[in-house]
């Protein structure tokens, strides 16, 4: 057995408009705290030399550049929706440093949609140009990537299925509003959940704050932290009223955390 090193940082933990909000004057929206500035929701695992993306937000170009990240060398797709997929263009900056294709990962309905509302960088028969050099990898099981095994954790966004992900300690568990008894199996003995909390009043696709803590109980992570948040949510006032072991994300955020494996 073998110690590992597992680094997760919080690149974004907005909702889709990001906080604050374009046109918006509300008391969060004005706010001068910095974890009430929110770029739009993913996140970053290294491991080892490797780094592996959860998604490309609509912010990614702005989070690389805060974090000083300088090489992907895989990303994993929660679901198809703009602010979880809209940076993807931004990831051509990484294959000009890599000279390497970027594997991408996600469900068969994922990765499809993506094909087609990105088919520039698809379509074969499309002349060469400054374009993003990417691969598709539909998954459905855990896989075993640079030697850490991820597992993809079905759920349901609304009507739709997305994908969350464990690796070791570790789950990202963003949109989402159920998460099936299958997958709550998988979920057993989490040092780290990230969990979509996106307000306090009810949503028909997300995890409200209140059934978010409902969740994490259950699930019985040492710590939880709730993301995707709105600008309902006023993290310096918010975050002290939630239970022990229940935190609100921000961006920057980093934990390392380490497991035995073979």
């Amino acid at each position: 057995m073998q110690a590992n090193t597992l680094k997760i940082t919080v690149l974004g933990s907005g909702t889709s408009t990001g906080v604050p909000v374009i046109g918006c004057r509300c008391a969060v929206c004005l706010s001068n705290h910095p974890c009430n500035q929110r770029t739009r929701c993913s996140a970053l695992l290294s491991y080892g030399k490797y780094n592996i993306l959860i998604d490309t937000s609509t912010d990614l170009r702005q989070q690389a550049l805060r974090e000083d990240i300088r090489h992907i060398n895989a990303v994993f797709y929660t679901h198809s929706h703009a602010d979880h997929v809209h940076g993807i263009d931004d990831l051509r900056g990484f294959n000009l440093r890599s000279k390497v294709p970027i594997p991408l990962y996600g469900s068969n309905q994922t990765l499809a949609t993506i094909r087609k509302s990105f088919s520039y960088i698809f379509d074969k028969s499309v002349p060469y140009s400054y374009i993003p050099r990417l691969e598709l990898h539909p998954i459905d099981q855990p896989i075993e990537l640079f030697g850490l095994e991820i597992t993809p954790i079905p759920m349901l966004h609304g009507r739709m299925e997305t994908f969350g992900y464990r690796c070791g300690p570790f789950a990202y568990l963003t949109d989402c509003n159920a998460i099936p008894p299958s997958s709550l199996a998988l979920l057993e003995n989490l040092e780290l959940l990230i969990l979509d909390g996106l307000r306090f009043t009810p949503h028909n696709t997300h995890f409200n704050i209140p059934q978010a803590i409902d969740m994490a109980q259950k699930i019985n992570a040492k710590l939880t932290l709730l993301t995707h948040l709105s600008h309902e949510v006023d993290h310096p006032v918010h975050d002290q009223e939630l239970p022990k072991g229940i935190n609100l994300a921000h961006d920057g955020q980093q934990f390392t955390l380490y497991f035995d494996s073979k």
